[in-house]
């Protein structure tokens, strides 16, 4: 027999039943929110790309991270050397890296977002030894410092295999940049904006560097999934989808534009 006490009535049951209901909607819409949360990782002084001193942790890492927004996506964001985080979203460990220029290697491993900035590449070197396109043929022992996980484009990389020139790599392209106004390396390659903030950093005057009159070569940077990944495909569009939003607003053209100088 049931005390009347501990009797259920409809109405309990339907304040029982809605409460379970309430309860199990918010683990749904939780579990939906940790979905689309990525686990991204760069690397740090690649200014004005991307650094942890930077305004908004750099230019690109606003990009993105407005391009995922658009889609309802969040990031979380690890700094690590270059070499190890492409390494870990090649093996999933990441959902997403960038930026990177396309290459044929790349390509085999991982999925490419549509180009997130067009980048200029210039010959940097020191003004007592200057460097232009031209000199490329005569370069036989020419020591170059391209920072370690980038990847040359493919001049440069058959001079390297050739032996004419001979890459040194460091972790970064502040230390290249120490490493030319030392003479201990002749050259580097970069984007004008990313040459520029490296020689500042180096806190020697301008006049102690050249920068080549022409452009060597233009390429893009992109956020890349690694194959492996099972949303490889569904993070690519997604992403796509948010950086053209983000330029049909003009929000895109705003946040590169504070760095072009």
């Amino acid at each position: 027999m049931f005390r009347a006490g501990r009797r259920l009535h409809a109405g309990d049951w339907r304040v029982r039943v809605g409460f379970w209901g309430v309860a199990l909607l918010g683990l749904l819409l939780c579990a939906s929110v940790r979905a689309d949360v990525l686990h991204l990782a760069t690397g740090d002084d690649y200014a004005p790309f991307t650094g942890t001193t930077l305004p908004g942790q750099g230019m690109l890492t606003q990009v993105v991270r407005a391009a995922l927004a658009e889609q309802g996506m969040a990031m979380t964001l690890d700094w690590l050397p270059w070499n190890r985080g492409y390494l870990k979203a090649r093996r999933v460990e990441y959902d997403a890296t960038f930026p990177y220029v396309r290459s044929a290697e790349r390509e085999a491993e991982f999925l490419y977002s549509a180009p997130i900035y067009l980048s200029e590449q210039f010959f940097f070197s020191r003004a007592g030894d200057r460097i232009e396109l031209d000199d490329l043929p005569s370069m036989t022992g020419r020591r170059l410092c391209y920072p370690l996980g980038w990847q040359p484009a493919a001049m440069i990389q058959q001079l390297i295999d050739e032996g004419i020139l001979l890459r040194h790599s460091p972790l970064g392209l502040q230390e290249c940049a120490r490493l030319l106004l030392l003479q201990r390396d002749d050259l580097f390659i970069a984007d004008r904006h990313l040459g520029n903030s490296a020689l500042r950093s180096t806190g020697a005057e301008p006049s102690a560097f050249h920068r080549s009159q022409t452009t060597f070569h233009s390429n893009t940077l992109h956020f890349i999934v690694s194959r492996q990944h099972p949303r490889a495909a569904e993070l690519i569009e997604r992403f796509d989808r948010g950086l053209e939003a983000l330029k049909a607003s003009g929000d895109y053209q705003q946040l590169t534009g504070r760095y072009v100088e």
